[in-house]
């Protein structure tokens, strides 16, 4: 068995969902969910994209921007999926009779959520922040003092939005399933059999985390936004509307450089990203573990990757199972 504990790509990546896991590799994704009852719930299934996977959602800095509205669409699902299992019962003949009629609506419903999702996203972080500093450059003639107080208040207003959902006690467990999701993945990528005394050693910062890819968003709209310079008001804010595509591909391919490379570099350019995990990841206990274990184990050989990338046998893994 090889000793080497440098990180590998593992090409697996998730989210924390109501009470589970949602773990994806490629095109198929699993959700876990501890159930009321306590049992757990893995449901398998495929996801292809927004685009089905067309030749041009995968040309570098366009990717990023499909990948991103792919994640908002999948996420908005197996989270209604995971919510699903704690909604009060409703009357089986209701409930039948409404099935079809219901998943309709659920999809109708998703796709108006993520779009207003979008909306209230980028008036928050991308549209306010521009208002507040437009109002400082009436006292203030300074082109680039402006530019620099606009890029303040859109890092305060997202690292604020952050830590004020953090004290939320609902919030506060789906961070710990957050933590369970990234220990599990460190834990494969770091070279080590995927069982609940490993996972619960590893880290639960990774740099392919959605956490740190919206501050790349935020810090690379930042720089963006500092060399815009024109006079008329609206087309001040049509000019940063436009370039929030621009924005999210540029953020995409940090993100998946950060995941892929152990650059003192790109370390470097991480380590905010990281910083920020510690308030949107929270330590998990063995049961969550076990959930997350369950959904990496839907959609993922692990045992294989460990084999190839770490030189693994099956009776170092055999010997290392846990008991």
């Amino acid at each position: 068995m090889a000793k080497n504990r440098k990180t590998h790509y593992s090409g697996i990546g998730g989210q924390a969902v109501l009470e589970g896991v949602m773990m994806k590799n490629g095109e198929r994704y699993a959700v876990a969910v501890r159930k009321p009852d306590g049992e757990i719930d893995v449901e398998t299934q495929e996801y292809k994209g927004f685009c089905g996977g067309r030749e041009f959602t995968k040309v570098p800095f366009i990717r990023g921007i499909f990948s991103f509205i792919d994640s908002l669409v999948l996420g908005m699902k197996v989270t209604m999926h995971s919510a699903s299992f704690y909604e009060e019962d409703e009357e089986p003949d209701v409930q039948s009779g409404h099935k079809a009629i219901g998943k309709k609506s659920d999809d109708i419903m998703m796709g108006i959520t993520v779009a207003l999702s979008v909306i209230i996203a980028v008036a928050l972080f991308m549209v306010l922040p521009f208002l507040l500093s437009d109002l400082l450059g009436k006292v203030v003639r300074n082109a680039s003092l402006i530019a620099i107080f606009e890029g303040l208040i859109r890092i305060l207003i997202f690292v604020g939005y952050i830590v004020a959902i953090s004290l939320m006690e609902d919030i506060k467990r789906l961070y710990r399933y957050h933590g369970a999701e990234h220990k599990c993945i460190n834990c494969i990528e770091r070279g080590r059999p995927l069982n609940v005394k490993n996972v619960m050693r590893s880290s639960r910062q990774h740099k392919r985390c959605g956490t740190s890819f919206l501050l790349f968003v935020v810090l690379v709209s930042v720089i963006v936004f500092f060399f815009i310079r024109v006079d008329n008001l609206a087309l001040k804010i049509i000019i940063r509307l436009l370039l929030v595509p621009v924005i999210a591909g540029i953020s995409y391919e940090l993100i998946r450089l950060a995941g892929r490379s152990d650059n003192v570099i790109v370390q470097i350019i991480s380590r905010p990203g990281l910083w920020l995990q510690k308030l949107t990841t929270k330590e998990p206990d063995e049961d969550m573990v076990r959930v997350a274990i369950a959904s990496v184990e839907a959609v993922f050989d692990w045992k294989t990757y460990l084999k190839e990338e770490f030189g693994y046998t099956d009776e170092n893994l055999e010997a290392m199972d846990e008991s």
